[in-house]
């Protein structure tokens, strides 16, 4: 049996770790949520707050005087964080040299660019919601940058704020509103790939006939005949799913035995609004 012994106290109040908006009450928590999540730190992490809750609340007041110089003299995000996880030893040499490599690599990164990394995790999350919102905030935050002739990245990564707004709005199946960013997006770089996942979103929210009469009158037809080739590929696919078997078998249902069929509906649909809650619960979160 393995056993692990734990560096300091476990806290009475978490910290929450800017940027994740994750909440941890130990220095080993802590140091999973660094390693897991090393690519979304930034300079933020380097406040007293941390400081006071690693003295006060996990009594480790040795670490805390260790790391006061990085945060008043503003040292680096990774000669931070590894001191953090040396001292845990939570993780070996290895992990933790791959950790302060991958802070390294975010160090030349716009703080514009590191925001999107962090929403973009929000997405991934499945919090689509609190991504939209974001997503608004950081592409009005490009915009009075751009008034104010500010340097800002590449023009690729605007093009790919919006494209990944609009995959939150086809997360909540919005595609209406997934295809004006993507949209957006195509105007933005011009890319391709943006052009087809605009026809994709409109071929998800448009019936038959209204489709056919948008693509009319777009200019890349030969877009068209490519999506249409891969939307054949994917139903084809999602047929052969064990969520579409599943559906066949409720169509069944409903037929031969419609009290098991209402009683299984009602049980989904709860399933169903709790999920949906949960994506959109988010006020509570920030």
């Amino acid at each position: 049996m393995r056993v692990s012994v734990c560096v300091g106290e476990y806290a009475q109040i978490p910290y929450c770790v800017p940027g994740l908006e994750i909440n941890v009450y130990s220095m080993e928590e802590l140091s999973y949520c660094f390693k897991e999540n090393a690519f979304l730190l930034d300079a933020a992490l380097l406040e007293d707050r941390l400081l006071e809750w690693i003295d006060r609340q996990c009594g480790l007041q040795d670490l805390a005087k260790a790391l006061h110089p990085l945060v008043h003299k503003r040292g680096s995000l990774s000669s931070f964080v590894g001191m953090i996880l040396g001292y845990v030893g939570f993780y070996g040499e290895e992990d933790i040299r791959q950790v302060e490599q991958v802070l390294k690599q975010g160090a030349g990164l716009s703080r514009i660019e590191k925001r999107k990394r962090q929403i973009d995790y929000l997405v991934k999350k499945k919090k689509y919601v609190a991504a939209i919102r974001e997503y608004d905030g950081l592409i009005g935050k490009w915009q009075e940058l751009e008034k104010e002739g500010e340097p800002l990245p590449a023009v690729g990564c605007l093009a790919s704020i919006r494209h990944n707004k609009g995959v939150a709005y086809a997360g909540m199946m919005q595609y209406g509103k997934a295809a004006e960013c993507f949209r957006e997006a195509y105007d933005t770089d011009g890319s391709r790939d943006e052009y087809l996942a605009y026809l994709a979103a409109r071929r998800m929210e448009l019936p038959g006939e209204d489709y056919i009469a948008l693509v009319a009158g777009e200019p890349q037809i030969q877009g068209t005949l490519e999506l249409e080739k891969e939307m054949d590929r994917l139903v084809n696919q999602w047929e052969q799913q064990p969520a579409y078997l599943r559906l066949c078998n409720r169509r069944r249902m409903r037929v031969e035995n419609r009290q098991v069929y209402q009683t299984d509906t009602e049980r989904l649909t709860q399933a169903l609004k709790e999920n949906y809650r949960s994506l959109s619960h988010v006020a509570d979160e920030k």
